[in-house]
């Protein structure tokens, strides 16, 4: 991707998670990017477009942030690999505050704004799928259905937990503390 796409999209973001998909103005886009509209729209096509590809640019950037160990972690088991990269989900930095809120936003406007949906759906579905392959590591006695059904709910809770985090309903340590004890419960179901 060529650097003026994702500094368009890095803006996309920015601009989504301070003022909502809908507040998500054209000229304050290319504003924000440092660039001209009809750059935008030559590279995008139309505003359908830039939430399109702002929802996989997020979805990249969590993989990103999700997957890279702590160094100072030892050889870690598969139980602890699940609980680290769950809990990277909700930490309190800017890049995961920032994408958080864009997420739950673009997540918020596929209800009314139904050309988002596909795209989410496969997003999401392709969350779920690597959560399920974790919990697949984490407790290899249980069933596939069993590994994509617990996969659902930790996602969805994540998801639940990090508004109420975001909108200062819920103090984030208890957040994360809420998702431990999920974890536990789901592998001990499966």
């Amino acid at each position: 991707m060529s650097d003026r796409r994702t500094g368009i999209l890095k803006a996309a973001t920015r601009v989504i998670a301070r003022r909502g998909v809908r507040g998500l103005r054209m000229g304050e886009l290319a504003t924000e990017a440092g660039v001209s509209t009809s750059l935008i729209y030559y590279h995008f096509t139309d505003r359908a477009g830039i939430l399109r590809e702002t929802l996989e640019f997020i979805s990249d950037r969590a993989d990103h942030y999700t997957a890279e160990p702590d160094p100072s972690e030892q050889a870690s088991t598969p139980r602890a690999d699940l609980e680290r990269v769950l809990l990277l989900e909700l930490q309190d930095t800017a890049e995961v505050r920032e994408n958080s809120t864009a997420w739950g936003e673009l997540r918020a406007t596929a209800v009314f704004e139904t050309e988002l949906r596909d795209d989410l759906a496969r997003t999401t579905h392709t969350w779920v799928h690597d959560i399920a392959e974790l919990l697949a590591r984490a407790n290899p006695t249980g069933t596939a259905p069993a590994h994509a059904a617990a996969a659902e709910r930790l996602t969805a809770l994540i998801e639940g937990l990090s508004v109420r985090w975001l909108s200062g309903s819920l103090p984030l340590d208890h957040a994360r503390l809420l998702l431990r004890d999920a974890i536990d419960a789901e592998l001990a179901r499966c």
